[in-house]
């Protein structure tokens, strides 16, 4: 039993140190100064690890979250460490269309500029389906349709998708649930997959680094362009899903800059 269990150890130690070193690293040195970001969901996770390098650069960065004395919390920290005094809070709930859309008019109306919309906000799957007040189901609405409206009513220029990879974050102890399959699945995440650090380096590559100036429409993993599944270059697919979100989130003419 107790060379099973070593043996184990061994497994999964091995994993950890290979898996961490083939992640992909961003290192570009540009700096933000004169730039405004937004990045949802940054109160915890990768979301607050890509706002604390942004503001690093020199960055005006917002931290758009649904709680927002945590996030408060989180910003200081950041203003702490990065000497930069730029890092502001605002309320926003994805799963919510009505604060999505406060949120994006009230940047609308503030901000001269927006440089780099960070999409990061998200929740895991329910065990249990559970609608938010639009009718909409509560993983959908958090994780696309918020999304979706945001970035109709702040498009900017290029958009791409990211994947961080298998990464540890709170998120894993909080909407998962308390069952043995999650505790366990969570267990081996802390053991084996990348930190919240490592896990946003993907997200602040494509936010700062000159290489993907001007890309768009691509799909990046470990900070490089990945091949995407079949089903995401299905034009059909897609103009459906379109159409529909459109549809759902009841978008109005006047919140698409297209």
């Amino acid at each position: 039993m107790l060379y099973w269990a070593a043996g184990v150890a061994l497994v999964v130690l091995a994993i950890r140190i290979i898996y961490r070193y083939q992640s992909g690293r961003c290192y570009s040195q540009r700096q933000l100064v004169g730039k405004t970001v937004v990045v949802t969901g940054a109160s915890a996770g990768i979301g607050k690890e890509a706002a604390r390098d942004l503001a690093r650069r020199g960055a005006r960065v917002i931290l758009a979250c649904r709680d927002t004395n945590k996030a408060q919390k989180v910003a200081d920290d950041i203003m702490r460490t990065t000497g930069n005094r730029k890092v502001a809070v605002r309320k926003l709930d994805t799963s919510d269309l009505a604060s999505v859309r406060k949120f994006a008019r009230g940047i609308l109306a503030t901000e001269t500029a927006l440089h780099v919309l960070v999409n990061n906000a998200g929740i895991v799957g329910m065990t249990e389906r559970k609608l938010t007040s639009d009718g909409l189901e509560l993983t959908m609405a958090t994780n696309h349709f918020g999304h979706f409206l945001l970035t109709n009513m702040l498009l900017g220029v290029t958009a791409n998708s990211v994947h961080p990879g298998a990464v540890f974050t709170e998120i894993h102890l909080k909407e998962g649930g308390s069952s043995v399959y999650n505790l366990s699945l969570a267990l081996l995440m802390m053991l084996m997959a990348k930190d919240e650090k490592l896990g946003a380096e993907t997200l602040i590559h494509l936010a700062v680094s000159e290489e993907v100036d001007g890309v768009t429409g691509k799909y990046f993993v470990d900070c490089k362009e990945s091949n995407t599944s079949d089903l995401a270059k299905d034009q059909v697919l897609a103009k459906k899903l379109w159409s529909t979100s459109e549809r759902l989130v009841k978008l109005k003419p006047e919140e698409t800059h297209y």
